[in-house]
């Protein structure tokens, strides 16, 4: 491994650190752009889908390319949001845990800033912000970029919008001689127009993993169902993956919080993330799902950036995206470090012929996922009740003479027979709320 590295010009220290993270072998962006950044002084565009290892592919050069003996920010990180913020930094810390004196300061909003003014009172050679969070430092004077010689907007096509009202009065605090290294997941027109406007014209454009979203492990399968149907289609689906860890997406808020109420109710193991949830519950909820306490993360789009989990096997697009770079940013949080994963677009009907399109746009190949029949999504909705059933704590309140009143009825009955019934009750009840209908009622 540490040839294959070494090779690119990766120093000693970031070496025994990759060795030590069982980093194995420099993937495509990885061995194109960092030899790139090490020996060039160019303006440079990476492009590379979610989860071929951008952040090192950056991270590992500008490591190296610190001069840790000046106590001045000398490398700025812009990011979408607080999550990949959060992310870069732990993998920053780790890659360079092995330099003598290296200082890396997370400085993103959604959090307290006077902290993040403190820390910047310290030597800091390296800071990662998002772009509100970076202005609102400068214009309290807690930051200085006057000398910083690198500018890296990571997940650039994820932030283009707020880019364009802020780029403008960061790039003014940078140095004029300074390295722009811009790194994004697709190349749309609002990103083109960035690159020509703040990159230098002898600007470098690399590509790697391009052919297919994300890379070869995905599956990209789509479902049709009817909207009445739809959450049990989902929710059978999901039983399927007991034990396995996944991220639905949802086009809104509310469509996320609704659902998410709805995996809750049926006690799927599961917890939503959106933009309008404090940061300290956003941060909790990433916890659980990093640490393996909940298997399903319910989603929208931005929220869901900066998810870097290897063990997420699938992922659900409840609602279709409404852009083509939005899939590629949700199928690419499956499949990461090598690993297999699946895609599933649950669609209506007349979504179905959106498919060839983003077949052509995306160079990929979706395959249709059968849909389970009425009498398995029956058959998977007695599961779920039955699990309700089992995950119910008990009610104290209820009084000991009732109980033994209930126990009293129930009592010559075996566990075997008890269950026949109580699932016969279900079956009756259920089938009484799907057919019952009003029935008018005529005097004689």
């Amino acid at each position: 491994m540490s040839k294959q590295f070494s090779s690119l010009g990766i120093s000693a220290p970031i070496l025994k650190a990759l060795s030590e993270l069982n980093i194995v072998e420099p993937t495509e962006i990885q061995q194109i752009t960092i030899p790139l950044l090490l020996s060039e002084s160019h303006d440079v565009v990476g492009l590379a889908k979610t989860g071929t290892g951008k952040t090192a592919a950056f991270g590992l050069p500008l490591l190296q390319l610190i001069d840790t003996e000046s106590a001045i920010v000398q490398a700025v990180i812009l990011v979408p949001t607080r999550e990949l913020g959060q992310q870069i930094f732990r993998n920053l810390e780790d890659f360079g845990k092995h330099i003598p004196n290296i200082s890396i300061a997370s400085t993103c909003g959604g959090i307290p800033i006077r902290p993040q003014m403190e820390r910047l009172s310290q030597p800091t050679h390296i800071v990662i912000a998002t772009p509100g969070r970076l202005i609102d430092l400068i214009q309290r004077k807690a930051i200085d970029l006057k000398q910083a010689k690198y500018l890296v907007l990571d997940e650039a096509d994820e932030m283009v919008s707020i880019l364009k009202e802020s780029l403008d009065e960061i790039v003014a605090e940078l140095p004029k001689k300074h390295r722009t290294l811009l790194f994004s997941a697709t190349l749309p027109g609002t990103i083109k127009q960035l690159i020509q406007n703040y990159l230098d014209k002898n600007v470098v454009q690399v590509s790697a993993n391009m052919e297919t979203v994300g890379n070869q492990g995905i599956d990209h399968e789509y479902i049709v169902v009817d909207p009445i149907e739809k959450l049990d289609v989902l929710m059978h689906f999901l039983n399927s993956k007991d034990g396995e860890r996944g991220i639905i997406f949802c086009k809104t808020k509310a469509a996320v919080n609704k659902l998410a109420k709805n995996l809750a109710i049926n006690r799927f193991s599961s917890g939503a993330l959106h933009g309008s949830l404090s940061q300290g519950i956003r941060d909790r909820i990433m916890e659980q799902f990093r640490e393996g306490h909940i298997n399903i993360l319910v989603a929208t789009d931005l929220a869901a950036r900066g998810i870097d989990v290897k063990e997420i096997s699938y992922v659900v697009n409840y609602h279709l995206p409404d852009t083509y770079e939005n899939y590629v940013h949700r199928s690419g949080r499956t499949a990461r470090a090598g690993a297999k994963g699946l895609s599933l677009t649950v669609l209506q009907q007349e979504e179905v012929a959106e498919i060839p399109e983003f077949e052509k746009e995306l160079g990929i190949k979706f395959i249709q996922f059968q849909k389970p029949s009425v009498v398995s999504l029956e058959e998977n909705n007695t599961l779920l009740w039955a699990k309700q059933i089992f995950k119910t704590k008990p009610n104290h309140d209820i009084s000991d003479d009732l109980k033994t009143k209930v126990k009293t009825v129930f009592h010559h009955l075996t566990k075997d027979e008890l269950i026949e019934k109580l699932m016969a009750n279900y079956v009756l009840q259920n089938k009484v709320e799907v057919t019952e209908k009003p029935v008018k009622k005529f005097k004689k």
